[in-house]
């Protein structure tokens, strides 16, 4: 049986009692460190809490080159843990496919996830959100900006989007590179962004909320990662005054 498991937002202490019992029941454990990261426990931390090994996979163990995977899950247990929900902006939907078509037994233990714990941190509603994008570290000679036009569209439509921040090895995304490159971006097009909402450690003791045009939010230390990013499509009354209230505006 192959069973993904989501490990919620911050550290070992966020998974549920139920995914705790699944890893704990498990004959091996996998890690995926490419989507997103536990920021407040290491994969050693998880080890000594589980009592058990614990794998690391990255996107070309799971996209490519998954069959050890789903060779042990047909012979065995297989937890597949995820920080955040397993099957929220992620491709281990593919995964789950690939053992259904093998006849391979799966299941979920859901988990909270970053999608809907920015609507508790920064009061912007959860049905105002439209389509989702992310901010890629730009590369030589490529330099996406799928983003501004997800979020133009958005705004149109008076629609959040919530703007996921790019991660690579051990370099994280912040609040304020993101913002320079979507005011950028911006500008090439002519148009402006009033309003940012940049959320960092979610799920920690103390996240950081601040919301702000782009000048207030790129000269804002968010601290360490992980970062997230709003870029709202208008306030109602309720939303501004939780922002006024809990995210400096």
């Amino acid at each position: 049986m192959l069973t993904f498991i989501g490990l919620g937002l911050y550290d070992k202490n966020d998974i549920s009692e139920k995914g705790l019992n699944c890893i704990r029941n498990a004959d091996y454990v996998y890690l995926e460190c490419y989507t997103s990261r536990l920021m407040g426990s290491s994969r050693e931390d998880l080890e000594q809490y589980y009592g058990k090994p614990v794998h690391p996979l990255y996107r070309e163990d799971v996209e490519q080159h998954p069959d050890a995977i789903l060779e042990q899950s047909g012979n065995g247990n297989v937890a597949f843990l995820c920080a955040g929900d397993p099957m929220v902006s992620t491709t281990h939907a593919d995964l789950r496919i690939r053992a259904a078509e093998r006849g391979i037994k799966t299941g979920i233990v859901h988990a909270s996830s970053i999608s809907s714990a920015v609507c508790g941190l920064t009061g912007l509603q959860n049905y105002r959100f439209g389509k989702s994008c992310s901010v890629p570290f730009p590369q030589k000679n490529w330099s996406p900006t799928t983003a501004i036009d997800v979020i133009l569209q958005n705004r149109a439509l008076r629609l959040h989007t919530l703007v996921y921040l790019d991660i690579q090895d051990d370099r994280y995304m912040t609040v304020p590179e993101a913002v320079s490159l979507l005011e950028s971006m911006a500008e090439e097009k002519e148009l402006t962004i009033p309003l940012y909402v940049g959320i960092a450690r979610a799920g920690s003791d103390e996240p950081v909320v601040r919301a702000g045009p782009a000048d207030t939010i790129t000269a804002t230390d968010f601290g360490p990662p992980l970062h997230i990013l709003v870029v709202p499509g208008g306030l109602h009354d309720m939303e501004r005054e939780y922002l006024e209230r809990f995210g400096g505006l």
